[in-house]
């Protein structure tokens, strides 16, 4: 049996999320939960994939993170210059690597390290 994996970012500040998402990548929100008031769970569009984003004003940001978003963009270096300008992070500058990817590593505003990768 197959199915499919969505990986969910929990947040104290789901709209601050939705802005930079919806910012950086072109996300489309398709859905959220309750229809009205403030939101519970919003589901994104990336591209082929969808990324949750569940609201939990107690969630601790300083915990031990194990889970990397990496998502393929068709241009890394052109969107490195909007990551802050949307709240986040740069960890460094993109990189190419050996197995034909341009990578960048970078930290949305809840501090979730994402990799955006473009291949070459």
């Amino acid at each position: 049996m197959s199915g499919t994996i969505q990986p969910m970012v929990i947040s104290p500040a789901i709209d601050r999320l939705l802005a930079f998402y919806q910012g950086l990548l072109g996300a489309e929100e398709t859905s959220r939960t309750p229809d009205e008031g403030a939101p519970f769970f919003i589901n994104l569009r990336v591209g082929d994939s969808d990324l949750g984003l569940v609201s939990d004003a107690d969630v601790d940001l300083g915990a031990p993170q194990r889970m990397l978003l990496s998502v393929a963009v068709s241009d890394v270096d052109e969107l490195l210059p909007r990551v802050e300008d949307l709240g986040g992070q740069m960890l460094g500058p993109a990189n190419d690597m050996p197995w034909g990817q341009r990578v960048a590593h970078i930290k949305d505003p809840d501090g979730n390290t994402v990799n955006l990768t473009q291949q070459i």
